[in-house]
């Protein structure tokens, strides 16, 4: 657990601050700024009030939400004592009635009503209709409109530091997760409960539940993690060894706290090595027992590994996987997919006999593009056992092949280039499935630097090589892949022929001439190919993401009662609209930014002869 040791924090009051904090051994200094004040527009902040009300079947909590279909018991901003004695508060909707009822619980620093992101600031609602929900919920949690006409009780809390509640606010690690512990206890405790609590929800909130659940909790029932990742190091902050603080960067400034709020991003780009602090940003994952639901896509560009690494590492005998083809958000609030949700914690948090331990452990959806999707294909495992790994050798002329290259030669680009990368193709004389993990295995040369960081897509084409775009988002569906190229060791305990697992404990910068032989792995896809169709694989100088990719959360203005909760439709009240002004950051100085990449000169690539560089690829069926 993280002890605070001392806090240092400049006379001038500089936002910025650090905490010398221990990890099981190791003291790291950890980052801390202030956050966005919590009257600021962006944050959507609720009125604290500790109170009591029913809210009324037939009123809604704003124009074109779901109407409630029943009563519901509010009770708003109920403080829980966590074991250091910190205060935070909790936002608890259940049935207007003297029985005991399970209870689901969402994890998070994001609000409980509202808060700084919405789906209505993201292009579309990500497809999600207004009406599909009661707005009750808090961002990427259960509804709580739906789940207390089942009998539930919806738990939301404030995790510490975040609005009200007391202490700084972390990002997830053993903090986190005790406090998380302590809260799922408390609520056992409670009068209303049967003393079965669940966790739901997706992003933050399956990444709470990956940890929480790792602490063990003695009431914690079941979990349903929608898409999370495990490993934060790995999969999101410096995947492939290079930092990235542009996303944590963008979310940051719809933080709000009375205290302080860990400074991830600074931490991204200062800790750029695996330590103490970082290993306890990875969930205990071989603690986890209890059923567990989990869904997963291939096309996050955060959750994607997190979600398959997730189910296949805990040795809960009873967990399920379903692997769906849309985005997290459109399918969490799919009422079939709801439905289902349902029909597993009825079985494990109420006891109800509906024949759930029936469902297939694993549903697996393969992409088509240009083509129908396959949806909720029944599989026993994943990765499949039927895979027949395959080498896709790297030749002259831009092709993969099966066959090597016999005289080894070179293909480069210049990294300041218009084409700084190199495309490989492979056409398919028959239908050809490919569902798994990837490997890109190089020999990799930089000339004009010490050091690479490539960035590495697997793509289907049409026969002239043309783009297919996905018909939900209109773009084109990548697995992809990354790699620092000093920080190339493996983990050779962890790592299997179409899985590398890198170590991150140490730097071993190029020399000039030096050629390294590389492994980048590239996260699960499931594709087919049909006949005439085209695998292209391109290697490329990385380049930090921009901003722009990221919605500006907080920027939607959102119409809501003024006093009260919910309201009438029938019986208009007085409003008012909170969000907005998202260009406005608490301390613009202290903005970190994607650092410069380390790429300059050319990027050489050995091939054929002794240098047999290849992609290996998972071959279901066919080829």
């Amino acid at each position: 657990m993280r002890r605070l040791k001392k806090l240092l924090i400049s006379a001038a009051e500089e936002p910025v601050i650090t905490i010398p904090q221990n990890f099981n051994g190791e003291t790291v200094e950890v980052y801390y700024r202030k956050g966005q004040p919590i009257d600021a527009d962006r944050v959507r902040a609720g009125v604290f009030k500790t109170e009591t009300m029913i809210l009324k079947a037939g009123t809604i909590r704003r124009e074109g939400a779901k109407p409630l279909t029943c009563d519901i018991l509010f009770e708003k901003d109920v403080p829980v004592t966590l074991r250091d004695g910190t205060v935070i508060y909790v936002d608890i909707f259940r049935p207007v009635d003297e029985l005991r009822h399970p209870a689901i619980m969402a994890w998070s620093p994001y609000g409980k009503e509202i808060g700084g992101q919405w789906l209505d600031d993201v292009p579309n609602r990500s497809g999600v209709p207004r009406n599909a929900t009661s707005d009750l919920e808090k961002f990427e949690a259960a509804d709580p409109a739906y789940w207390v006409a089942h009998g539930y009780v919806i738990i939301n809390p404030d995790s510490r530091g975040a609005y009200n509640s007391g202490g700084n606010l972390n990002y997830w690690g053993s903090q986190n997760a005790l406090d998380g512990y302590d809260t799922i206890e408390w609520a056992a405790q409670q009068s209303w409960s049967n003393g079965k609590i669940g966790m739901s929800g997706n992003s933050w909130l399956t990444v709470s539940q990956w940890f929480i659940a790792g602490e063990q909790p003695p009431h914690l029932a079941a979990i349903a993690p929608w898409e999370g990742f495990v490993d934060h190091f790995r999969e999101t902050a410096n995947r492939g060894g290079i930092p990235n603080p542009v996303f944590p960067e963008a979310i940051f400034d719809t933080f709000t706290s009375k205290n302080y709020i860990e400074d991830q991003p600074r931490m991204v780009v200062t800790n750029t090595l695996m330590n103490g602090y970082w290993r306890d940003k990875i969930a205990k994952l071989e603690n986890i027992n209890i059923p567990a639901y989990v869904v997963a896509s291939y096309t996050n560009p955060v959750h994607t590994h997190g979600s398959f690494e997730g189910f296949r590492k805990i040795p809960s005998k009873n967990k399920w996987l379903r692997v769906h083809n849309t985005n997290e958000w459109y399918d969490y609030y799919l009422p079939e997919n709801v439905e289902d949700l349902r029909k597993f914690f009825d079985f494990y948090l109420n006891g109800v006999d509906n024949g759930w331990e029936s469902t297939p452990r694993v549903r697996l959806s393969v992409l088509d593009p240009g083509h129908e999707d396959i949806i909720n294909r029944v599989e026993k495992e994943f990765p499949l056992a039927r895979t027949k790994y395959t080498k896709l050798y790297l030749r002259e002329n831009d092709i993969l092949s099966k066959k090597p290259q016999r005289k080894s030669s070179e293909v480069d680009y210049a990294v300041d280039s218009d084409s700084s990368r190199r495309e490989f193709y492979l056409k398919f004389d028959n239908t050809t499935e490919l569902t798994g993990y990837m490997n890109l295995h190089l020999f990799v040369e930089a000339d004009g630097s010490d050091d690479m960081e490539l960035h590495v897509t697997v793509e289907k084409v049409d026969a002239n090589g043309n783009s297919i775009p996905d018909k939900m988002t209109g773009q084109p569906i990548q697995a992809e892949g990354y790699l620092r190229v000093s920080q190339r060791a493996l983990d050779e305990n962890k790592s299997t022929a179409a899985e590398p697992v890198l170590l991150h404990e140490r730097e071993e910068l190029l020399s000039a001439g030096e050629v390294a032989e590389v492994n980048i792995g590239i996260w699960p896809m499931a594709m087919i190919y049909h006949k005439g169709e085209q695998l292209k694989l391109t290697i490329a100088a990385y380049e930090p993401p921009s901003v722009e990719s990221i919605p500006q959360f907080g920027s939607a203005r959102i119409t809501i009662p003024k006093d009260g909760y919910t309201y009438d439709p029938n019986n208009p009240v007085e409003m008012k609209t909170i969000g907005g002004n998202a260009d406005k950051v608490p301390y613009p100085d202290e903005t970190v930014l994607a650092p410069a990449t380390r790429n300059k000169g050319r990027h050489i690539f050995h091939i054929g002869g002794k240098f047999d560089s290849f992609l290996l690829v998972p071959v279901v069926s066919k080829f």
